[in-house]
């Protein structure tokens, strides 16, 4: 039991790791953060489909890298809420390959709008109205689909090829 334990602290370190790389990476080019964010490590996500291991090491690794990237402190504490919602959905839904997929949009349409509204202070009016939250559902919604749903399904149909290799002994219980 105690080798299972390290084997699965291990793989979330690393999981947290490469999402820091892979957003670190995305900053630089202005992508990971703000109104329009194509944060290319919210395709592991699918991660909690293979392994319970990928739901503390996604967390860890969004509050790591949204600290690295300079990140206010709500973004931090909210951006990794939505993370690790969205990670637990994946895993709770790993019986539904295609619906697995959903879980990170929904938490990020849902919890990131308020923050790129009331924690920066991005307003977006039109007709003297605000309308900077159902904006911003929809800039992030887009982003996390085409990271989540279109990225993610790559690379969770490339792994489910080496799943047994790649997650051995710490392979969640799939169909």
């Amino acid at each position: 039991m105690r080798n299972k334990n390290v084997l699965l602290l291990v793989r979330a370190a690393l999981i947290a790791a490469i999402y820091v790389v892979l957003t670190c990476f995305v900053s630089t080019i202005g992508l990971a953060s703000g109104a329009i964010q194509v944060r290319v490590s919210e395709a592991l996500t699918v991660l909690p489909y293979f392994s319970v291991a990928a739901i503390p090491g996604l967390s860890v690794g969004c509050f790591l890298a949204n600290l690295l990237t300079g990140a206010p402190v709500y973004d931090v504490v909210f951006g990794s809420l939505a993370t690790l919602l969205g990670a637990s959905g994946t895993y709770l839904l790993r019986k539904h390959r295609f619906l697995c997929t959903l879980p990170p949009v929904v938490a990020n349409m849902v919890v990131i709008p308020p923050v790129l509204r009331y924690g920066y202070g991005l307003v977006m009016e039109f007709g003297g109205r605000d309308w900077s939250i159902p904006f911003y559902m929809l800039t992030v919604g887009a982003g996390e689909v085409i990271c989540c749903c279109m990225m993610g399904t790559v690379l969770l149909n490339a792994l489910a090829k080496v799943r047994g290799v790649v997650f051995k002994d710490t392979c969640a219980e799939t169909a």
